[in-house]
């Protein structure tokens, strides 16, 4: 596994910033590098993902390990994350007021009872992912499995799109752009993915996302603003793309989709589930 397939939403931002602690940022590479449903890694298994010589990951590692925020086996010589990683979790999510709003409308929108398979999620963006803070997942034996904290490629995912075309035209110019730097032989699928963004948010409203991140997964998302307007969630809907269909996405999920975005940007009490259409 090499460095590129672990490291793909890293811009080049930091190049030449005198204000950037690159210790800070290596360290949390290491952090990043444990996956959903991986407990354990060892110093060499860090390494590669991050690219970093082996000598600086154990450095980097045993600090970590001080602070709480690794814990080391001495029996199987691996790292595991610590309760130090946990708190600050926790601390970020509880800060989000939005998530908590957020799981009404996301079961609402579940519960709209036209097909069991939908799974709802409200997303952020963090460099070149929308990242899941809040999660409503069906309960059907064949469902999406995504879980809070999952990440979604933000040029490809429905979800992602849906921050993207919210975005001022530089803040969406200046991310297609360290897309197009990290990825550089993805640059005309990256292209086509941020103009098709814009052409279905201007048609329909939405961004919608019928297997071009992964074929098996067919979504549709819109934007959230917080309430002080400075920052942009997507919202989203979808499932299984032999169990959800694209026409049963646009005619029975977008408008309700709408209206949950509405709540969430408004801060309204409402639910997906009743009032007109729109």
């Amino acid at each position: 596994m090499g460095k590129d397939e672990f490291i793909d939403d890293f811009g080049s931002d930091a190049d030449g910033d005198r204000k950037f602690v690159t210790a800070l940022a290596r360290g949390l590479d290491v952090l990043r590098c444990f996956r959903p449903h991986e407990t354990t890694l060892t110093n060499q298994e860090i390494a590669q993902r991050t690219g970093l010589p082996k000598p600086t990951i154990s450095r980097l590692t045993h600090t970590l390990c001080k602070l709480d925020y690794l814990v080391f086996s001495e029996r199987t010589g691996t790292y595991r994350l610590g309760a130090g990683v946990l708190s600050l979790g926790y601390g970020v999510l509880s800060g989000m007021e939005i998530a908590d709003r957020a799981q009404g409308e996301l079961r609402a929108l579940c519960d709209l009872g036209t097909n069991p398979h939908i799974t709802a999620a409200l997303a952020e963006q963090h460099r070149l992912s929308a990242v899941y803070t809040a999660v409503h997942r069906s309960q059907q034996t064949v469902a999406l499995t995504i879980n809070v904290g999952a990440r979604l490629p933000i040029m490809h995912s429905a979800i992602g799109r849906s921050i993207l075309v919210a975005m001022s035209a530089a803040e969406r110019a200046h991310i297609v752009q360290l897309a197009k730097e990290e990825r550089p032989q993805d640059s005309d699928r990256i292209q086509e993915s941020i103009e098709k963004a814009l052409e279905d948010y201007a048609r329909f409203g939405l961004c919608t996302g019928f297997g071009g991140w992964r074929k098996e997964v067919h979504g549709i998302a819109v934007p959230v603003f917080s309430l002080n307007g400075d920052r942009i969630y997507g919202l989203n809907v979808g499932g299984p793309s032999f169990l959800v269909s694209p026409e049963e996405l646009m005619e029975n999920y977008a408008e309700p989709l709408k209206r949950a975005a509405q709540n969430l940007s408004s801060g309204a009490l409402g639910s997906v589930a009743s009032g007109p259409a729109s």
